[in-house]
């Protein structure tokens, strides 16, 4: 039986219904990461499991019981907000010891728990300082603590790194999936950025309009992506989509697999440029994007805008002229709704 389970859930602000209809299961100590964009319904959902807003339609389920309607403080679930919603004017101990007073919790127990979560987080020299005095990936760290002091069913997670900045963001991404696999606890975790769904998730759940797209593995949602919406939200850049009457020798190469009105998908890794025109489908070179370990190559094919990546460096300028050839063993192929075809 599933450790956690959303059963039709529906949540709706008087006549505006943002959730549609969520059906999702999830295992005890999974890590799950809900990604999509902007206002796709992915903090919502987890405020709903969290029991800060109210379900309108459905039924959730924690460990067997029904906690639809049950207060949030008594859910046994920890919260991590995105404000980190440290109070000021107390030290990170006190921070982080502060809910288990409230529930009466001995002193000695409390030292305990506190001081093991911060030896977990690196925080043991921090503890006597307040949140001013600690830098962004350190606030975030002891809103974490004190989410572990509780030992929680379940954690959620509300985009905790969108604050920092980008190497703080790298650093605290990993020191959460440590976290994780150190605790074993069953985490729901929110962000907007690919990148973190994909390094952090056993599964990632691909929200669009208050609905799921698709829920798999990272590489599942990858490799096999349920429709175009996925396709090109996970992977970055985005998967190449090139209708099927656009580039004519692309089409010749799918083996009639390819609707007539419907859209062939490349990744930017399986399309090759070459200096000779003659090498595939005659192109030209609109801008050089050199990262370091890849490149990226943009190029215009008949006017459809394609993205090339390759992990070697290129001697190829904007305005060149080129040949564009594609994979034909790592092609995707979609309807003209947009669904994915058997490849």
């Amino acid at each position: 039986m599933a450790y956690l389970e959303l059963n039709h859930i529906e949540k709706s602000f008087e006549e505006t219904k943002v959730i549609k209809g969520v059906d999702l299961t999830i295992d005890k100590g999974e890590f799950i990461v809900f990604v999509g964009p902007s206002g796709c319904g992915k903090s919502t959902l987890l405020r709903l499991i969290a029991g800060l807003e109210n379900i309108t339609h459905g039924t959730l389920k924690l460990d067997g019981k029904d906690i639809t309607h049950t207060a949030s403080g008594k859910r046994d679930l920890a919260m991590v907000f995105q404000s980190y919603a440290l109070y000021p004017h107390m030290s990170v101990y006190d921070n982080m010891s502060f809910a288990l007073k409230l529930a009466g919790v001995g002193k000695d127990e409390i030292k305990t728990k506190v001081d093991h979560a911060a030896r977990t987080l690196n925080l043991t020299n921090y503890l006597s300082r307040t949140p001013k005095e600690l830098s962004g990936g350190q606030r975030q760290r002891v809103a974490i603590g004190r989410a572990i002091v509780r030992a929680p069913k379940v954690f959620l997670f509300d985009e905790p790194l969108s604050n920092l900045d980008a190497a703080l963001r790298g650093n605290t991404r990993v020191e959460i999936h440590k976290l994780h696999r150190a605790l074993g606890a069953t985490s729901i975790y929110v962000t907007h950025d690919q990148v973190e769904a994909m390094t952090l998730a056993d599964r990632v759940v691909v929200l669009r309009d208050g609905l799921i797209e698709q829920v798999g593995t990272p590489m599942e949602l990858y490799d096999r992506p349920a429709n175009q919406f996925v396709a090109q939200f996970i992977g970055m850049p985005s998967m190449n989509m090139v209708g099927a009457s656009a580039i004519p020798s692309f089409s010749a190469q799918t083996g009639g697999r390819l609707p007539g009105d419907g859209f062939l998908g490349v990744r930017p890794e399986a399309l090759r440029v070459h200096s000779s025109v003659a090498a595939g489908a005659p192109g030209k070179v609109e801008l050089i994007e050199a990262l370091g370990a890849d490149t990226l190559i943009h190029v215009d094919v008949g006017g459809v805008a394609l993205v090339a990546r390759q992990n070697e460096r290129t001697a190829l300028h904007p305005g060149d002229e080129v040949g564009v050839e594609l994979d034909p063993s790592a092609l995707h192929f979609f309807n003209r709704e947009g669904r994915a075809l058997a490849a």
